[in-house]
């Protein structure tokens, strides 16, 4: 049981670093958009590479934010019948929909998704556009994003897991959200 609670506890630790890192790249995607519109307005300057990079970061948030997300209980999830389950069912449907679900998901996504992104880093793949960036970062962030979720779920399947066995009792979940 420590093993496993070990485990889970190294997972939640990197989702929360790499949560605090994408915290900063909400700041950096906004720097330069508000950086790109100032150019394209004010100067009538526009570049690819501004507009890709833009994109990147965009979507590092997204890629990246998930495990992180999925930790702090904020995916979307239909409350309407979940609200008002007791805990341990609520704990069942955690359970099953982590493991017969999300961890599924993930991995069809990351097999998928392999072949595509080693063809892309195998010919470092370039954006068509002139002046664009490399394209072969973001899909390797894809599967690093993947992975985090993958790990996530692992995290979240071994606490629920041990919360129905009686063996680790959760606080109370509560999505964190935006006042």
């Amino acid at each position: 049981m420590q093993v496993l609670l070990g485990i889970s506890k190294v997972i939640d630790a990197l989702n929360e670093r790499v949560g605090q890192l994408v915290i900063w790249l909400v700041l950096a995607v906004t720097l330069l958009s508000a950086v790109n519109a100032l150019m394209r307005y004010a100067f009538h300057y526009s570049s690819n590479a501004y507009l890709e990079a833009q994109w990147y970061l965009f979507s590092l948030i997204f890629l990246w934010g998930a495990g992180w997300t999925l930790k702090h209980g904020g995916h979307v999830r239909v409350d309407v019948l979940y609200a008002r389950f007791p805990r341990q069912t609520q704990l069942w449907i955690d359970f099953l929909g982590t493991l017969f679900f999300l961890l599924p998901m993930v991995v069809l996504i990351l097999w998928l998704s392999w072949p595509i992104v080693a063809e892309s880093v195998h010919i470092r793949e370039m954006s068509p556009d002139a002046g664009g960036l490399p394209r072969w970062p973001i899909k390797v962030a894809m599967i690093i994003g993947l992975v985090l979720l993958g790990l996530q779920g692992i995290s979240e399947l071994i606490k629920r897991g041990l919360a129905l066995a009686g063996k680790l009792q959760l606080e109370e979940e509560k999505p964190e959200e935006v006042a």
